[in-house]
């Protein structure tokens, strides 16, 4: 009797086994096909804070301004996603009101630090003829700074217009950008798709905004590299901690 449960209970682990060992099994086959449509991506999206660069903007700013806490909390409550990204947008500009003379101070003199890394990556893909695009919930301003040290077109920068009257006072954001609102980035792609015919298309981010964007992205690479956002790492089919595991996925074949 017992041997017919010992018999029993090692098919039910076999079972077990076998079932995990499938969805290792799967897993690898998609993270194959993944890796093969970065490899032969026609453009590349990069989320910007926290992704391209260490900081985050809008955080970077309000400290520069003197609210810095405040508009920590109101991130951390926008995170758990009970207000639409342009509310909470909204909300916190409306807290900093950032001055043009404020802005291009912070940029002189805190300039965004690049992640290890992207510099050689990006240089990469541009050897390779690939599009390397910043899609980015920040300031176009600062985001321009970035692409031209990456040298990137500020044509290929997709990110939020902050306004000014004429003395140089903050006068809001340009509301109509696809980057000012929930699931914006994911219009950018679209856009892209078709104003250029891209027929592979990869998203690179750290945050839960990145992810939402595939589809229309074809692939989605997690970034975890300047901070662990807990729900993209679960979620993310690839994800990476070091811009070098996609210069070493580029230079080993």
């Amino acid at each position: 009797m017992s041997q017919h449960r010992l018999q029993g209970g090692d098919l039910q682990n076999d079972m077990i086994l076998l079932s995990h060992n499938r969805k290792v099994l799967r897993k690898m086959s998609s993270l194959t096909e993944m890796k093969e449509i970065f490899y032969t991506a026609d453009a590349v999206c990069f989320d910007v804070d926290s992704t391209v660069i260490r900081e985050e903007g809008i955080d970077e700013l309000a400290k520069f301004c003197g609210v810095g806490d405040a508009v920590a909390e109101m991130t951390r409550r926008a995170m758990g996603g009970s207000v639409t990204f342009q509310a909470a947008l909204t909300a916190r500009l409306g807290l900093i009101r950032p001055s043009y003379e404020q802005v291009q101070k912070l940029i002189s003199e805190h300039p965004p630090q690049l992640t290890p890394g992207i510099r050689e990556l990006v240089s990469r893909l541009h050897q390779r003829g690939v599009q390397v695009f910043l899609v980015s919930g920040g300031f176009q301003s600062i985001v321009d700074h970035v692409a031209g040290q990456l040298n990137i077109p500020t044509a290929n920068v997709y990110a939020n217009r902050l306004k000014f009257y004429f003395n140089g006072e903050y006068a809001g954001f340009d509301e109509t950008q696809p980057t000012a609102e929930s699931g914006g980035k994911g219009k950018v792609i679209s856009y892209l798709k078709e104003q250029f015919q891209f027929k592979k298309v990869v998203m690179i981010g750290d945050g839960a905004t990145d992810m939402e964007a595939c589809p229309p992205a074809d692939c989605f690479i997690g970034f975890g590299g300047n901070v662990v956002r807990k729900q993209v790492k679960e979620k993310a089919k690839w994800y990476i901690t070091h811009f070098d595991e996609l210069l070493k996925e580029l230079e080993e074949r």
